[in-house]
């Protein structure tokens, strides 16, 4: 094969933890008598809550084909090459087993939320039930470092103490307990994961993601501080840095299979191209990846998830261009021409039918 899919899951293969229908029938076509996928594949997820491994148990269960941790990539997957923090003191929020997915992408030192809270319980005071019934010791406070960073993995479950801790930490240089420093220097790195503002599950109307968690920690940030939260890394789709690093995976799997055809066009299924980010972010990861090979990224969106074809389409699409309200980042840049999908199919098994079509493969 000279192509590969990158495959997005939820709204795709899954809605929740509910199979879409298509998807089994799929995938019985992507794979041999002896479950060899026969090109290479990708699943590219904005989820942070768990390991790979697990999340390609999942899927293998719900396609009822073998797939293996190699074949998955994470929301967080990239922060493997981002080995200059690997050896710090890291702040870690999100969901799941949080200090297992930090110590398997390389992190030696991650510190959760919830230790955090208990190291300083003066400060998570929003919950009136929740607030210590003895005052602590400011003293005994004072020297407990927190972090040297802070790592969003994704969308946690008590936002008010997420938001308040974060916020100290940034706001202290990493010392939690301390007055507010208001000096102009930039804040300790933040590196996130997962910018999407919503996401399908069972639900009839699209649910609050991590973009959305976000949205509310860059606004107080400013709120506070009169100056914009600066990102060191923003990873998940739609970023530069994920596609670059799921066509690495994709490459990695062909070299594996021994396929000596060069992949030159790379399909993703369920998701959009990459979108630019501002200047600003920093892209020394390059450094840690081959230069892109594939010649073609082509987009192809299912009408399973948040996209609804049945939406009505204004009359003059060029004025619609200009009013359409971006749902992405504010780092990234709307690019009209990158939104637009390259085809549209009703499910993923019409997808994998399109690209076998256009690539005039038989399996």
């Amino acid at each position: 094969p000279s192509f590969g899919f990158l495959f997005d899951i939820d709204g795709v293969l899954v809605r929740g933890k509910t199979p879409i229908p298509a998807a089994r029938t799929a995938f019985q076509k992507l794979v041999n008598s002896q479950g060899q996928f026969l090109v290479p594949v990708v699943f590219v997820t904005n989820a942070g809550n768990c390991l790979r491994q697990e999340k390609a148990d999942q899927l293998s269960h719900l396609l009822g084909v073998p797939i293996s941790q190699d074949q998955v990539m994470m929301s967080h997957s990239p922060l493997r090459m981002f080995k200059r923090y690997h050896e710090k003191c890291v702040l870690v929020s999100g969901q799941g087993p949080l200090l297992d997915i930090a110590q398997d992408l390389g992190f030696c030192q991650p510190i959760t939320i919830e230790t955090l809270r208990e190291k300083h319980p003066l400060l998570d005071v929003v919950d009136h039930d929740r607030r210590p019934n003895v005052l602590v010791s400011i003293f005994v406070l004072k020297f407990f470092v927190c972090s040297l960073a802070v790592v969003l993995f994704g969308e946690p479950v008590r936002w008010e103490t997420n938001l308040q801790l974060i916020i100290d930490v940034l706001l202290t240089s990493g010392y939690p307990g301390n007055p507010y420093r208001h000096q102009h220097r930039p804040h300790i790195p933040v590196l996130a994961c997962n910018m999407d503002l919503m996401w399908v599950a069972e639900a009839q109307s699209p649910r609050f993601g991590h973009g959305t968690f976000m949205v509310c920690l860059e606004n107080i940030y400013k709120k506070i501080t009169g100056k914009d939260l600066k990102y060191e890394a923003l990873m998940g789709k739609p970023s530069k840095l994920t596609y670059q690093y799921a066509e690495y995976l994709i490459r990695a799997q062909a070299a594996e299979r021994q396929w000596k055809q060069p992949i030159q066009t790379l399909y993703a299924v369920g998701g959009s191209a990459a979108l630019s980010q501002d200047e600003d972010i920093d892209n020394s990861w390059e450094n840690e990846l081959a230069s892109a090979a594939a010649a073609h990224c082509r987009s192809v969106l299912v009408c399973t998830g948040v996209y609804n074809p049945h939406t009505e389409l204004p009359l003059d699409t060029g004025e619609s261009l200009t009013e359409t309200v971006f749902h992405g980042h504010r780092d990234f840049r709307f690019d009209p021409g990158l939104v637009e999908p390259d085809h549209i199919v009703p499910d993923v098994d019409a997808a994998v039918d399109l690209v076998f079509q256009l690539e005039n493969f038989a399996p």
